[in-house]
């Protein structure tokens, strides 16, 4: 985010309903904090019918540029002063950027956002098939990228046949218009009064008919543009036959809650490559972000003069297929509730080490509890358990947990003591912060790795092992009842254990 706001700070936010859960203000206020451009990013929920007076008053305050989502993306196009013609043709617009003559152009990134998830997986369209589920919103823009991009044949299945039907020929017609320069009207008559044979490149079928495209020589492309699947109906696919993922080369879900939907699973399973549509969320927002950024830099072209056009344009704002990794990997950590990776154990679970581990492979930063009491304590643990005793140290856990909380910890990974899930605040406190990650161990395990550590004074008596089994009868439920997954370490060296939280949460390392 941004490190100050003043009164040059740039005002850029999304207008929809609802608005209230989205990801948007992550990825724009982190691509500020990356660029280093003085800027900030909010939503605005805008009630029905409010849509024209949403757009006047971002253009009187001086808003520098909005995102448009549902349900408003073809609404807005009205408020408009101008409007890119691939928007245009699609008919709908997600991204306002100012005007030179104080208005707003609206763009449509959604379509160059999915085009580039599709580039960063290594998809081509050319000469490909595709097959699309659904027609809702986010399909004729999804079909019109597709086609443009040089798809042979691109399949609409959909439940009610009339809308897939619609969807189509919406896109085939607006294919057509583009590449013709002699259209005068909007009935399919030419300048000399003729019929046009617009050629059918987007196709709609039935989706109860999907076996129809076994017929299809190669293996198709498909892309996920239905609802089914978003949490929390994780556990439906719109079409379940697991047949019909053996003729899939790459599956796309824009579904990006959960992670992995159940159509990624049975893509996978197929031996097909799946994409989550966190992807294109990302980059529809870096599209964007160097809309709203370029332009101002091209109005300082065009005032400064052609002779100093090279100088404006090096600094046009574009971000690194690096930056933009870097910003994916903040995003799955808070679609999968990871916003910190919290490690929890007994005593001598290899908590401090993995943590260690993790934190390098992720490039993250590392909390360790007991290691944060030491130094605000400027004492030992030993030493505060002897002078102040257990349960003062236990606050100490406790007050450290709800600063973290109050401050909203992020992208951190966190190595707890021992005892602080025994609180039932804490354990609270720690499903707001982030995964709880249960690295369980044998007590035959535990005592090999600490029977000569004199720093844990909860092993100060005459049989080590035995007080350790007790304590980890006492603690294992508690240790369970807190973890979102549990990870057995004994047979694991820390590297491996790190490699299963990774895969566990889905993070991708890149």
């Amino acid at each position: 985010m941004a490190n100050f706001t003043d009164g040059n700070t740039n005002v850029c936010g999304l207008i929809g309903n609802p608005v209230r859960h989205t990801l948007s203000p992550l990825i724009h206020n982190s691509l500020a904090e990356i660029t280093g451009i003085n800027m900030v990013y909010v939503p605005f929920e805008v009630a029905e019918g409010d849509v024209s007076d949403a757009v006047k008053g971002a253009l009187a305050l001086g808003v520098r540029g909005l995102n448009v989502t549902i349900p408003y993306k073809s609404d807005v196009i009205p408020c408009l002063e101008d409007i890119d013609p691939l928007a245009k043709a699609i008919g709908a617009v997600n991204t306002l950027v100012r005007t030179p003559n104080g208005g707003f152009k609206g763009y449509n990134t959604d379509m160059t956002g999915l085009y580039h998830s599709m580039q960063d997986e290594g998809v081509e369209l050319e000469g490909r098939t595709v097959v699309i589920l659904g027609a809702g919103g986010v399909a004729r823009p999804a079909a019109f990228l597709c086609a443009s991009k040089g798809a042979k044949k691109v399949y609409i299945l959909n439940r009610t046949y009339e809308r897939a039907m619609d969807v189509a020929g919406e896109v085939n017609r607006a294919l057509f218009d583009l590449s013709r320069e002699d259209l005068v009207t909007a009935d399919g008559i030419n300048a000399e009064g003729d019929p046009l044979d617009i050629p059918e490149i987007v196709v709609p079928m039935k989706i109860e008919n999907y076996r129809d495209l076994y017929e299809e020589k190669e293996k198709f492309i498909t892309l996920q543009c239905t609802s089914v699947g978003l949490f929390p109906d994780v556990n439906s696919a719109i079409i379940e036959d697991s047949e019909f993922y053996e003729h899939i080369s790459v599956g796309i879900d824009m579904v990006y809650r959960p992670l992995e939907t159940k159509f990624m699973k049975l893509t996978a399973e197929a031996g097909a490559k799946a994409v989550s549509g966190l992807k294109m969320l990302l980059y529809q927002a870096i599209d964007a972000y160097e809309l709203w950024f370029e332009s101002e830099l091209f109005a300082e072209m065009q005032k400064s003069g052609e002779d100093k056009k090279t100088d404006a344009e090096q600094k046009a704002v574009k971000i690194s297929k690096e930056q933009a990794d870097e910003i994916y990997k903040s995003l799955v950590m808070e679609v999968t509730g990871a916003r910190n990776i919290i490690l929890e154990g007994f005593m001598g679970s290899g908590k401090t080490t993995v943590s260690e581990i993790l934190a390098d492979k992720l490039d993250l930063e590392l909390l360790d509890t007991d290691a944060a009491i030491v130094e605000a304590e400027g004492r030992s643990i030993s030493d505060i358990f002897e002078t102040d005793g257990e349960e003062s140290f236990r606050d100490m856990e406790t007050a450290l947990l709800e600063t973290a909380s109050s401050e909203h910890f992020r992208e951190m990974v966190i190595s707890l003591g021992g005892g602080l899930v025994l609180r039932k605040e804490n354990r609270e406190l720690l499903q707001e912060l982030g995964k709880v990650v249960y690295l369980r161990t044998k007590p035959e395990t535990v005592y090999e790795r600490v029977r000569y550590d004199d720093s844990r004074p909860l092993l100060k008596t005459a049989d080590p092992l035995s007080t350790i089994r007790k304590m980890q009868s006492d603690r294992g439920s508690i240790y369970e009842l807190a973890a979102d997954f549990i990870i057995d370490t004994d047979d694991l060296t820390p590297s491996e254990i790190a490699d299963r939280i990774i895969e566990e949460l889905g993070i991708v390392i890149v």
